[in-house]
């Protein structure tokens, strides 16, 4: 399909301006202290915010800033426009490469169908209100339709498609390559409660126990039926690079690939994992989230070759049984946690992902003093971890984009401080 000139050269022309950010220095020694992170060496704290809702962007680079008309050409502009953004108003410890990855297309695996379940939702009229999850398992008998023993298939077709369009597009300036999985981010009991709904699941986990095992067996099941497909096609692809773990940092490590990695063929071994149980707060005891969540994850993640642990769940009176994850190098600390229990579990054996109160940051006005002192407060207390700091959920910034611009320099100028 030819694109419209005019949308073509919009998308080179960022595309070029892409180019020349990745080609600073910089971004080399941010890779290296990355690295260094993962492999739990002390350093200053690596700082990251994590602008990544859609209705942060649509207050950022609002629709009608968009040049390109072609729907594909504008997926491709706004992709560019926010990583210029990022490096722009808020340059933290991102890296940014000449690479434009081309996904190798999958289907039928239990992340892209849900299990084959229709998850159901209430909206409500405002674009980015929260939503209700309605039940659709309904009697016992309902968990049956979860398929357990999907059936994986890669189109090769459609992605050779697109990563024509994509060399056409930027030819001679960024580098496309065909990417399948580098990562992994497995739910099993928050993926059950968005098909039974959040206040009938936490009924079932005392009145009909049993029952939700078997569920949370069939998800488990599913989820490793999906990814052994996945590495038997062999279009898993390197998970040692630029890619995102979810609610922490980037994958960047000199431990990955295993040692015994042939050059080709990558396997669930020589990437990362992440699993969290995000629905379960303090309400849920150490001994209900063990039972219920990690006995189940840490079968999933332990096939990985390094792994995550944690989002928005509070974990710090929990740390004892999320030890049992073998592998486990990473644990994302919530807002809400005591930081000083917390800091005291965690210790130098994982990162220590410092996450603030995004809240800071969308109030009705805006408190940089405030900011400062309770981030300051924080690293104190994390001085002998090995700490990142993450800002995620941010989901406006009242139209006052310089919040994150300060907040950003202010971070900085502390973890150096803290270093």
């Amino acid at each position: 399909m030819s694109l419209q000139a005019n949308d073509k050269q919009v998308v080179r022309d960022l595309a070029k301006k892409v180019a020349e950010i990745a080609g600073l220095p910089v971004h080399g020694q941010k890779r290296d202290m990355w690295m260094r992170l993962n492999r739990l060496e002390r350093l200053r704290p690596l700082v990251h915010l994590q602008a990544i809702d859609a209705s942060i962007w649509a207050e950022l680079i609002p629709d009608d800033h968009l040049q390109a008309g072609d729907a594909f050409c504008r997926g491709q502009e706004m992709a560019l426009r926010t990583k210029i953004y990022c490096w722009e108003n808020f340059p933290d410890d991102r890296v940014v490469d000449d690479v434009v990855a081309c996904p190798i297309v999958i289907h039928g695996d239990s992340l892209s169908t849900d299990f084959s379940m229709q998850m159901k939702m209430q909206r409500p009229a405002m674009q980015f209100g929260a939503g209700l999850f309605k039940c659709i398992i309904e009697r016992e008998s309902d968990i049956d339709k979860i398929q357990a023993n999907p059936e994986v298939r890669v189109d090769w077709e459609e992605t050779e498609r697109n990563y024509e369009r994509l060399c056409d597009l930027y030819d001679g300036i960024l580098r496309v390559e065909k990417r399948g999985p580098d990562f992994f981010w497995l739910t099993v009991m928050d993926r059950f409660m968005t098909w039974r709904g959040i206040e009938q699941m936490f009924f079932d986990l005392i009145e009909r126990p049993r029952w939700v095992h078997q569920a949370l067996e069939r998800i488990t099941v599913g989820h490793l039926s999906s990814i052994e497909q996945i590495e038997k096609l062999n279009v898993l692809s390197p998970g040692n690079g630029n890619t995102g773990l979810g609610s922490g940092g980037y994958a960047w490590t000199d431990q990955l690939p295993q040692p015994d990695f042939d050059g080709e063929h990558v396997r669930l071994k020589d990437i990362w994992g992440r699993c969290a149980t995000q629905i379960f707060t303090e309400c849920i005891s150490p001994e209900m989230h063990d039972e219920f969540a990690i006995q189940y994850e840490k079968r999933l993640l332990e096939r990985f070759g390094l792994s995550a642990y944690g989002c928005c769940e509070p974990l710090h009176r929990k740390m004892h049984f999320i030890r049992q994850i073998k592998n486990l190098r990473r644990v994302s600390m919530s807002p809400w946690v005591d930081i000083d229990i917390a800091a005291a579990a965690v210790g130098k054996d994982y990162v220590y992902t410092l996450k603030p109160n995004p809240a800071i940051l969308s109030m009705e006005g805006w408190h940089p003093d405030l900011a400062r002192s309770e981030l300051s407060s924080a690293l104190e207390k994390t001085r002998e971890n090995i700490v990142e700091v993450t800002l995620q959920d941010i989901h406006t910034v009242r139209n006052e984009p310089h919040r994150l611009t300060e907040w950003t320099e202010m971070a900085i100028q502390l973890a150096e401080e803290y270093a």
